[in-house]
């Protein structure tokens, strides 16, 4: 089990790594992207694709060390988890596919261009990304896998670039509304109180 467990982990972590490098490809770029005659989609997505291949390729050697072992860490793994899918559940309200899937970001003249900053965004304002993090923990202390730790390092510094750049853009689009929700409330580490 742990052998099928840690393939799991090793590839869910691959998958979670390459998140930030895709966002990474929009944001400095929304404009060029919007200017697109055809859906950017049909660039980004295989672009995407090749960056799981090639992220699973470069750890393909190490996916079998372990950090420690798994047992001791299943309990911390499992809540971990349930609190990403939560986070996840939370994230959807208020919230289209079409913006949890950055139609807004790159397609131009998209007719849904709100700030949500109720419900979970009252607390954090980026809980999608806190929810991949949650997972990418998950399957880390889930597994013992070194790899899967370096893949969620990997995650966190991109991560931190990604969300600074997907700040910057919403604060284009959004003005002084966005300024003050970004004073108010944090980027990852949830506000607990409302007060």
């Amino acid at each position: 089990m742990t052998g099928v467990l840690g393939t799991i982990g090793w590839v869910g972590c691959v998958l979670y790594a390459t998140i930030p490098p895709f966002w990474l490809m929009i944001h400095p770029r929304v404009n060029s992207w919007r200017s697109h005659p055809r859906s950017p989609y049909r660039v980004l997505l295989p672009v995407w694709i090749g960056m799981w291949f090639l992220c699973g390729l470069a750890t393909f050697p190490w996916r079998h060390i372990q950090w420690h072992p798994a047992s001791w860490s299943l309990v911390p793994a499992a809540l971990f988890f349930a609190a990403g899918l939560w986070l996840y559940k939370c994230s959807a309200s208020g919230f289209s596919i079409g913006q949890l899937g950055g139609q807004p970001e790159i397609l131009e003249g998209h007719h849904e261009q709100r700030l949500v900053i109720s419900g979970i965004r009252s607390h954090v304002r980026h809980p999608i990304y806190l929810g991949h993090l949650c997972e990418m923990l998950a399957w880390s202390m889930g597994t013992g896998l070194a790899v899967c730790y370096g893949l969620t390092a990997f995650a966190v510094i991109t991560g931190a670039l990604m969300i600074r750049m997907e700040d910057a853009e919403l604060e284009k689009r959004f003005g002084e509304d966005y300024r003050r929700y970004r004073k108010r409330v944090p980027a990852l580490i949830p506000k607990i109180s409302s007060g």
